[in-house]
């Protein structure tokens, strides 16, 4: 294999595979991105063996091949490379290594055989779809937040990605809990996605994904088997096995029937709320919201810091009301909130709290509160 590339463009597609690459791993291989050139192609290959990142690029191949080398080595090289330079890639003369040049810089990095490079894009995708990028975007950042991270129940360590019915209308929903909060997005249900097995994105799946999709106007292409998903968009192939557990019905603890119902300015409450979190301590994070005759009061106190209180205008419907929220929990889920007015629904102290966009069906919250 023997390659000259631009620097920018190489740099930019080893951001994206390196990142799936574990620091520390037991198997060898596992720690090295593989290169394959081709015509005028670089195509860039990393595997942790649940998740796969393949990705393309323009090249000027001299010799077409394939090699391995250290993935987190390579992209430091090419990182503290100079801009605007050209890198030429050589293992031509040698399999167990790979030359890298530029200018006067010179580097040799060791190289793995190309057949013990692990394979996971393969196989058969019973269902496939199409989705706009920025709905894809949409769904992961307004969920993903409320991604469990105890090991215990693996089966809230991701987003549940589903076919749901909203009023009579199909939706492609996607959902995340970790106990204390809930999230819940949708978007019109694609052409192809109808019968879809529901499916569980693991947490690190999601996080590459979204970097992948940050800055694509493309459609992406969404294929998944019973144990697989494959996200195809512009030159990048992501491949990640599926969690392998059934997801709770998230519906029972979506409350219905809270008739205490709070209209809030968002941006105002969002700062309100940050702003008394700040004398909370790390261990209770505490914030209690008092709203009577259109006045909501948001406090906190802790033994250290002292005491923090904050007014704010409100329309409420209901009887006076006392309830207390983690403030980071509460931030978490009005920050996804992106229209003008935020919208509470309570019923008492103890009970779960339901937060929406005033005028935005598409999304749902919900909140268990905490005793202050």
């Amino acid at each position: 294999m023997k390659l000259t590339i631009e620097r920018a463009v190489l740099l930019r597609s080893l951001a994206h595979v390196q990142s799936v690459v574990e620091r520390r791993t037991t198997i060898p291989i596992l720690s090295n991105v593989k290169l394959e050139a081709g015509g005028d192609r670089l195509s860039l290959t990393a595997t942790d063996m649940d998740l796969e990142v393949v990705e393309g690029t323009v090249a000027k191949v001299k010799a077409a091949g394939a090699s391995t080398v250290p993935a987190h080595t390579l992209y430091d090289v090419v990182r503290k490379l100079p801009e605007g330079s050209e890198i030429l890639l050589d293992s031509i003369d040698d399999a167990d290594r790979i030359d890298i040049r530029c200018g006067r810089s010179r580097f040799t990095l060791p190289s793995l055989p190309v057949t013990d490079f692990p394979v996971m894009s393969g196989g058969e995708m019973a269902h496939e779809f199409r989705l706009p990028a920025g709905a894809l975007r949409s769904l992961v950042d307004r969920t993903r937040f409320a991604i469990s991270t105890e090991e215990t129940r693996y089966y809230l360590n991701g987003i549940y990605l589903h076919q749901a019915d909203h009023d009579g209308v199909a939706v492609l929903r996607a959902v995340a809990t970790d106990g204390h909060r809930l999230a819940s997005v949708e978007v019109p249900l694609p052409d192809g996605a109808a019968n879809m097995p529901g499916i569980i994105l693991p947490r690190k799946t999601v996080n590459e994904l979204r970097k992948l999709i940050e800055a694509t106007g493309s459609d992406v292409s969404i294929a998944l088997s019973a144990n697989k998903v494959r996200f195809t968009f512009d030159e990048v192939m992501l491949t990640s096995k599926l969690i392998d557990g059934t997801y709770p019905d998230y519906q029972r603890v979506i409350p219905v029937g809270n008739d205490k119902q709070l209209d809030v300015e968002c941006r105002a409450f969002v700062g309100a709320v940050d702003r008394v979190a700040a004398i909370c301590s790390e261990t209770s994070r505490a914030v209690k919201l008092s709203v009577a005759n259109g006045t909501l009061v948001l406090s906190a106190s802790s033994p250290e810091h002292g005491s923090a209180s904050e007014e704010l205008e409100v329309n409420y419907q209901g009887d006076p009301l006392e309830i207390g929220f983690n403030s980071r929990y509460l931030l978490d889920i009005t920050q996804q909130i992106e229209g003008v007015n935020a919208r509470l629904d309570m019923s008492d102290a103890g009970s779960p709290t339901l937060l929406r966009e005033v005028g935005d069906a598409s999304a749902l919250f919900v909140l268990m509160p905490m005793r202050v």
